[in-house]
């Protein structure tokens, strides 16, 4: 039985899969806590987030793969996407556009987490990608929109 979209997309962010299995989609489910794991585990980001939440931004940014790591953004905003819209109720339209944004502007702020600095200071992969996250989900909210309000413009004449 599908749950509701919230409950879905919290789960999903809790592990990319889980709001899958509460879909009712476990094949996929499976697949994608499998491809979490893959990419997790080849691009050592459990050890990254724990230096970086314990302030080892150069020891985390040594220890990151970031040719592994940049698949996450796609693979965790897309199993959001894909749990969120499979779940019970209407999917607004464009809803997509907050996890697309956040995928990519995600996926850059990891390529620049190396050397990028805000302020002078060195966030390393995990807090600038979630900088970026943040960024994408809130031009992905106005981009959504903006197309809303077109669409109904345009229905209007």
């Amino acid at each position: 039985m599908k749950k509701n979209k919230i409950e879905i997309l919290f789960w999903s962010i809790a592990l990319p899969g889980f709001g899958q299995i509460l879909n009712g989609q476990i094949i996929k489910g499976i697949l994608f806590i499998g491809l979490e794991i893959l990419v997790n585990f080849q691009a050592n980001f459990n050890q990254v987030i724990l230096l970086s939440f314990n302030g080892k931004i150069l020891e985390a940014i040594h220890q990151t793969d970031y040719g592994w790591l940049m698949f996450y953004p796609c693979v965790y905003f897309f199993a959001m996407w894909d749990a969120y819209k499979n779940a019970e109720g209407i999917t607004p339209p464009y809803s997509f556009f907050p996890f697309v944004l956040a995928a990519y502007f995600g996926t850059v702020g990891i390529i620049y987490s190396s050397s990028l600095t805000i302020f002078g200071v060195l966030f390393g992969p995990l807090w600038l990608s979630m900088l970026f996250f943040i960024i994408g989900i809130g031009i992905g909210l106005l981009v959504k929109r903006i197309l809303i309000i077109k669409s109904s413009v345009i229905d209007q004449s």
